[in-house]
């Protein structure tokens, strides 16, 4: 079975859109880097679970679609999403979108996540 980068973006956004931290883990490699204008830029499986896990206790509401993904190379793909969301505490709304890529390591795992917001937020 080759591995498909778009499909495994797919089922990796469907464990962030359910916002169980613990079903994330596994997609993470333990050095995996992750920037992001959201969460900052993390290193490390814990420390980007850490801000993930900030990101939806600020914006507990979130709905995040995918408008587009794509393979770019065997290991890596491409993703243009919109979020949706209202901050907790102060009841901003949050419109987001963007792009990132996401390359994977020869087990499937995510070893880094660039994000691009198309405007700032």
């Amino acid at each position: 079975m080759t591995f498909d980068p778009a499909e495994r973006i797919v089922i990796f956004h469907e464990a962030i859109n359910g916002m169980d931290i613990e079903k994330m883990r596994p997609f993470f490699a333990e050095n995996a880097v992750w920037i992001s204008a959201g969460v900052g830029s993390l290193v490390g499986r814990d420390a980007i679970l850490a801000g993930i896990r900030q990101y939806f206790s600020d914006y507990p509401d979130q709905t995040a679609i995918n408008h587009r993904v794509e393979t770019l190379t065997p290991l890596s793909g491409r993703a243009v999403w919109s979020v949706r969301a209202t901050h907790a505490k102060t009841g901003k709304s949050l419109v987001r979108e963007g792009e990132e890529t996401i390359t994977f390591n020869e087990d499937g795992e995510v070893v880094s996540v660039d994000v691009t917001d198309y405007q700032a937020f």
